[in-house]
């Protein structure tokens, strides 16, 4: 399995963007299909986006469409998740993870998590 690192959360007003990182060590990094997720207290984790292994296809939570672009760079084993217009509702520690296979939104499908980071956006 891959191991990931997330990076990037940190406080931010409501209206303001971050970036997380999320680095992955592997040769075979490249062959996974990569995720975020969140989850915020009290509630369970939810799936935000996803981006395949293969053309780079991405797939976003109704929630964070249009304000959310996940990209990835197989060169650097990273994936990123730029987060513009950010929302009171959007605080949350943010996961990242990869799967062999297609993109699918249930969390249960995903297999390698990173440790998290926390975003707070306030109001």
């Amino acid at each position: 399995q891959v191991q990931l690192v997330e990076s990037g959360g940190g406080l931010v007003q409501a209206g303001g963007s971050l970036r997380l990182s999320c680095g992955a060590s592997g040769r075979t990094f490249s062959c996974y299909t990569m995720g975020w997720f969140r989850q915020a207290p009290g509630k369970e984790r939810e799936f935000v986006a996803a981006i395949s292994r293969s053309d780079g296809s991405t797939y976003y939570a109704d929630s964070v469409k249009g304000r959310f672009t996940m990209s990835r760079d197989n060169a650097k084993n990273t994936v990123y998740l730029q987060m513009n217009s950010l929302k009171p509702e959007d605080t949350a520690v943010y996961y990242c993870s990869g799967r062999i296979g297609v993109i699918v939104t249930m969390t249960r499908n995903w297999g390698s998590w990173g440790q998290g980071t926390q975003v707070t956006v306030s109001s």
